[in-house]
């Protein structure tokens, strides 16, 4: 059973800088793609990042290009999200998100940012 344990969330100024881990169990991390979603207060999850297998190729939404980095280590089974000059519009609880033959989600970790 794959198991995802984000950490790494916290308060912060706007313009201050993040990084986020998830942590991977269960099952063979390298030969899964990985993702970050978000989900502000009253606002629907949202897409943030992806990165493929080997690390090659990454995605990211429109809102965060040029300021979040998604990286992976495969042989500590993590994913990691550097987040730079927050905003208060990045304010959610960012989720590690995985799938095979289901979607997995860990629980979440909640960034604020003060403006």
């Amino acid at each position: 059973q794959v198991q995802l344990v984000e950490s790494g969330g916290g308060l912060v100024q706007a313009g201050a800088s993040l990084r986020l881990t998830c942590a991977f169990s269960g099952g063979s991390f390298s030969g899964y793609a990985m993702a970050w979603f978000r989900q502000a207060p009253g606002k629907e999850r949202e897409f943030v990042a992806s990165i493929s297998v080997s690390g090659a190729n990454t995605f990211y939404a429109d809102s965060v290009k040029g300021r979040f980095t998604i990286s992976r280590d495969n042989t500590k089974n993590t994913v990691h999200l550097q987040m730079n000059r927050l905003k208060g519009e990045d304010t959610a609880v960012y989720y590690c998100y995985v799938r095979d033959w289901r979607i997995y989600w860990g629980d979440g970790t909640l960034v604020t940012v003060s403006s």
